[in-house]
Formats: C-alpha cells, structure tokens, sequence
C-alpha cells in the first residue's frame, strides 16, 4: 500500500499535518509493507527538510498512492480520479459552500472518507483536533482580557512554537478576581480545562458558583444537562437530550448572572435551545463581559457571535442594546473570540497529536481487513455514488436544499 501526505491547497494557508516526521518514521518501522510519501510543501510547519531527515521520501507527485492523506478541504483542481481520500471536507452538515467538492469528488469517482465520520459503533468520534481548539481558544479569551482591560499583553499563539512556550507566557500573567464558565464535557471543553488547571484557577460546583461570592478567580464547568432543563420541571436525562431535544429550555441565565467571562466549549446540536438568546443579553443583570466562543455557532446559540473572527483579528465587541457589531473595548460592548480555525495557530502539536489518534485508530484497518468497521462507517462515496449510510445527502449533492 502506498500512502501519500499531500500539500494543503486552501486559502488561508493551514500548517498542519496529518503526520509529523516522527509519526511517519513509526509507522513505517511497525508496518514494513507500506510505503510512505510525503507532498513538497512550503507551507507545513514540518518542512521538506524535516521529513527527508527521517529518511521519508518527499515528491512533487503522489499520484502513484492509493490513498492521500490531508488535513483541509481539497480544492476541487487538484482531486486525482479514481483516489482514496481522508480529509475534512465540511459537508456532512449540508454545507451550502462545499457543495460542488462533494459532487466533484463522486464525479471524479474518489473513494471519500471524511475524518469527522471516523467514528466508534456508538458514533463517538475517534480522530480530531477539539483538544487543541480549546486549548488555544481559551488562552485567547484571556489575552483578550489581557488586553482589553489593560492587565497584561499575552502574544498570539501563532508567534509561538509550541503549547510549552504557550503555558510558560500563562505563567507570566497575574489574573483579577472573575469568576469564569466553561460549558462541555468533551474534548474542546478539556482542552479549555487544560489552560484554567495550568493557571491554577480553583473550580468550584456550580451550587457555589451560584450562590457565592469569591476572593479569587474560580471556574465552574457545567454540561448540558445544568445549562438546560425540561420545560415540565422533571429531572432531565442527557441522552434523551441528544436523541430529542424537544420540551426542553434554557436554563443558562441563572449562570449568566453570575459570570464574567464564559467560555463555550460544547456541541450543540439541531433543536436544542439556545443558551442566552439577544433579548438575554439585554437584561440588566447580565453579567457576561468575555465571550471565548469555541464553538463558534454564526448568530446561534450564543447570542453575542455575529460572525466567526480570523487569527489575523481574533477579537470584536458585540453591543447588547443595538445587537451591533463594535470595538472589542468598548465599554458598553460583551467582548468576542470566535476564531473558527483555532487548531492551525498551534500547528506542531495539533499535527502531532492528531497523527497519534490516525495511526491508533485509522492506520490498522487498512491491515487488518477493516475488522473494527471503522472505514465501513467512516466512508461517504464509492464508485460514483453516495454510500447508504450518507444517502441523506442526496437531495444537497444535487442542490435542491
């Protein structure tokens, strides 16, 4: 089998990397029959360089490969026919601007596996990069903070090599006495919790976190089950929750109250309530002045996330009264971080982190007869067509919603 790493082609340019130069020399000793390609690139955080110091080979054509490898969506002139594919490709939510690459590629006939759809029998996902989107969207709320509030000046992740050189500037910096949420429980929220554990910032329950004033910063994590609650005023059950969110309401407002600077870490799924809608933001008990939105849902279930922001200008303000965008300063204004690419500022450790998770999880099915079922499920398009288990994407791969 040969195995290709191709160049990432999207705009903006994203340094990451399926596999590092270490990963590939591992895989390579634990599987002698494969061989191994890597793509010349000049825009990788691991250079060309890097890779040919490890012995593995790089090209300018990996069209020999049977399957490539990659981390963002393909542009649709680079697709090689009659491939085995692995990349985001952002369409398994009915994405209406990545319609024509799905159709591309049943047209070139590409055997499709997105990395999003490799998942466990219960649908659990196997492979990501949510642990570095939290880690680094939370240091950007605090640099926000930092900034706004003229407390501290915390450099941009991306001027950084690695997450040690990340926490070495977190220790740099003396915090004011907030009281902060974070909500999820997955790998987004944890990567979150990462940071706020590394700044030795006290938890504390969320009956407390209510009802008690603090002498220090503390944080409070809450999941879905205590930022909702169903509207006939029985105990909720989270997993009826994720199948049928119908008959329940928000009940993020009592946290609300109570917070300076939230942090959302959590998934949010079709139906569910929203956590503070604008009229929300509106009340004059409303505490909430930082917004680290991770989860970067557009005009959603976080009120105050008008757009998603860049890495280039991370922050904005989002004025309550006139549901407007203005400074991420300005005094009257709930202070915005809803970068939605957060994992390319910490390009080093998000390659080498997600390549343990592909060569763990990914790697020996294609030696072992897929036996664990994951490419099975993982699979979105063979010889030309939709595979049953994505068939619901039918009506968008032929526009008609």
């Amino acid at each position: 089998m040969k195995i290709g790493i191709i160049k990432e082609r999207k705009n903006p340019p994203d340094k990451r990397v399926v596999f590092s130069p270490n990963a590939c020399k591992e895989l390579l000793a634990q599987y002698p029959e494969l061989e191994l390609k890597v793509e010349s690139s000049d825009v990788r955080f691991f250079t060309d360089d890097d890779y040919k110091n490890e012995g593995i080979a790089v090209v300018d054509d990996i069209s020999d490969c049977d399957v490539l490898l990659g981390v963002k969506e393909v542009p649709i002139d680079s697709l090689i026919p009659n491939k085995k594919y692995f990349f985001f490709s952002h369409t398994i939510k009915k994405q209406p601007y990545n319609r024509k690459l799905l159709k591309a590629i049943i047209e070139k006939n590409i055997s499709f596996f997105d990395h999003e759809t490799i998942i466990k029998e219960n649908g659990a996902r196997l492979i990501g990069f949510g642990r570095y989107a939290g880690l680094v969207g939370a240091y950007n709320g605090f640099r926000a903070l930092g900034l706004r509030d003229e407390l501290f000046s915390l450099p941009k992740v991306e001027t950084l090599n690695d997450l040690n050189e990340v926490k070495r500037e977190l220790d740099k910096i003396a915090l004011p006495n907030i009281k902060i949420l974070l909500s999820g429980t997955g790998k987004v929220a944890q990567g979150a919790k990462e940071i706020l554990d590394h700044l030795k910032i006290k938890e504390v329950s969320d009956a407390l976190y209510l009802t008690s004033k603090f002498t220090e910063p503390v944080y409070c994590l809450v999941d879905v089950m205590e930022y909702n609650k169903r509207t006939d005023g029985k105990v909720g059950d989270r997993y009826k929750f994720y199948d049928d969110p119908s008959g329940y309401e928000s009940n993020f407002m009592p946290y609300a109250k109570e917070t300076d600077f939230f942090i959302a870490g959590h998934f949010y799924g079709d139906g569910a309530p929203y956590l503070f809608t604008r009229e929300d933001a509106k009340s004059d008990d409303f505490s909430i002045k930082l917004v680290a939105d991770i989860s970067c849902d557009i005009d959603g279930p976080v009120a105050s996330t008008l757009r998603a922001s860049t890495i280039a200008n991370p922050f904005y303000g989002y004025n309550p009264q006139t549901e407007k965008e203005v400074n991420y300063d300005d005094k009257n204004a709930i202070s915005v971080m809803a970068v939605d690419n957060l994992p390319c500022e910490l390009p080093k450790d998000a390659s080498e982190g997600f390549g343990e998770m592909f060569m763990k999880n990914v790697i020996p099915s294609f030696f072992d007869d897929d036996k664990s079922g994951i490419l099975d499920r993982a699979q979105m398009t063979e010889s030309g067509e939709l595979t049953e288990r994505f068939s619901y994407l039918q009506d968008y791969l032929e526009g008609k919603e």
